[in-house]
């Protein structure tokens, strides 16, 4: 599994939102609770387009 810079990740927000995002290391995703999107990490590059971004479920 590699490894996501840190640097990166405090940089990168949500694009349709401009929130901050949480990094969740175990389904290597980056979460914007805001916007209710989750967008993959592949190959320890965030994809951060929304129609590759899943959507959350609601709880």
């Amino acid at each position: 599994m590699a490894s996501v810079d840190r640097k990166l990740l405090e940089i990168l927000v949500c694009p349709l939102t401009k929130a901050t995002l949480r990094y969740d290391a175990d389904k290597q995703e980056l979460i914007s609770e805001k916007a209710k999107l989750a967008y993959p990490i592949r190959d320890g590059i965030p994809i951060m387009l929304v129609e590759e971004a899943r959507k959350l479920d609601e709880v």
